[in-house]
């Protein structure tokens, strides 16, 4: 895909929304359009350093009007828009079907109606769900077994896109990302809340033993992947997008707090999370036929996040300080 218009980058004031958009403009030519609903997870704070080179809509991919206005013009859509914190859909699962079901609909409806879109949904290696007990690694072809809300909406919104190529030929292409961190993400996901909470001497509250891993993927890395995807990948396919790694999350935990000379006390056992799942891992090599290739390595990668929310603390302290995020503290670690 040679993209010559604007591309519409939904979510795009999100964690790896708005790395992806930052990298885009370090790398390629074309403008960028991006539409935020702004929920919690939103920060148009993320995009400061090149507001001038961006437009921004703000409002909900749920919304076919709004939807419509936006596409009008674009080469394609990259979908990041999503609710994505299995904590909070075990809470409430409402907000994951409007946005991750509802929302990639009304996306789709108006993508068929613009000819020569490309349409790219992000979806998560979570669709796959529990490979605890077996060696092999997940791949494209693989069953989905989603175990979580958050997962069951993923897993059905690329079973949409799926059938919009089928019925529709529309152009798509699915990312099938893992565990990824890194500069801009929200605190409440595993390594920015335990590097926040380390920084701040708050115990660092590790599920269940600890042992759960997973495959970790700094977001540099992923973001190029889905940049590569959705250039040369093949339509209607879908692309795994993986470190091949196995982290647990008491190493993350142990690592965070050695890296910043913490205390390994701050280490605190919280009662697991309902239906975890204990091990995801993908097999990469189709993106790698491509010509991706992870970077990063976890020690490397982790360093980087590590320095960057030390060198940000008025950017997450302000995220710390919210109704939201605190409710959900509260709620799911303190009480638990």
């Amino acid at each position: 895909m040679a993209t010559q218009q604007p591309i519409l980058v939904t979510g795009g004031a999100g964690f790896i929304g708005s790395n992806f958009i930052l990298q885009w403009l370090a790398t390629e030519g074309t403008p960028v359009v991006y539409l935020d609903k702004l929920t919690y997870a939103g920060n148009l704070d993320n995009l400061q350093d090149v507001r001038e080179r961006i437009t921004f809509v703000k409002g909900d991919i749920a919304d076919r009007r709004t939807v419509r206005t936006v596409m009008d013009g674009v080469d394609a859509v990259i979908n990041f828009a999503a609710e994505s914190h299995v904590d909070r859909s075990l809470i409430d699962p409402g907000p994951f079907i409007r946005t991750n079901v509802e929302g990639v609909f009304v996306l789709l409806e108006e993508a068929r109606r613009h000819s020569g879109v490309r349409f790219l949904q992000m979806s998560t290696d979570e669709v796959y769900g529990d490979t605890s007990g077996r060696s092999g690694h997940s791949r494209e072809d693989d069953p989905l077994r989603p175990r979580s809300p958050y997962a069951a909406t993923k897993a059905g919104a690329e079973h949409l896109v799926s059938s919009y190529h089928a019925s529709h030929q529309l152009d798509s292409v699915t990312v099938r990302g893992s565990n990824t961190y890194g500069p801009y993400q929200y605190p409440e996901k595993i390594i920015p809340l335990f590097v926040t909470n380390a920084l701040e001497n708050v115990p660092l509250p590790v599920y269940g033993d600890g042992r759960a891993v997973r495959d970790y993927l700094h977001v540099a890395d992923h973001c190029a992947g889905i940049d590569l995807v959705l250039h040369n990948g093949v339509s209607g396919e879908c692309y795994n997008l993986g470190a091949r790694l196995q982290v647990s999350g008491l190493d993350v935990a142990r690592r965070v707090l050695q890296a910043l000379d913490k205390s390994p006390n701050l280490i605190q056992f919280v009662a697991d999370r309902p239906g975890h799942d204990y091990r995801y891992s993908v097999d990469p090599s189709k993106a790698e036929a491509l010509g991706w290739q992870r970077l990063s390595s976890f020690d490397d990668g982790l360093a980087h996040t590590i320095q960057w929310y030390a060198n940000h603390k008025t950017w997450w302290q302000r995220v710390r300080q919210t109704l939201g995020h605190r409710q959900l503290m509260e709620q799911w670690y303190v009480e638990r």
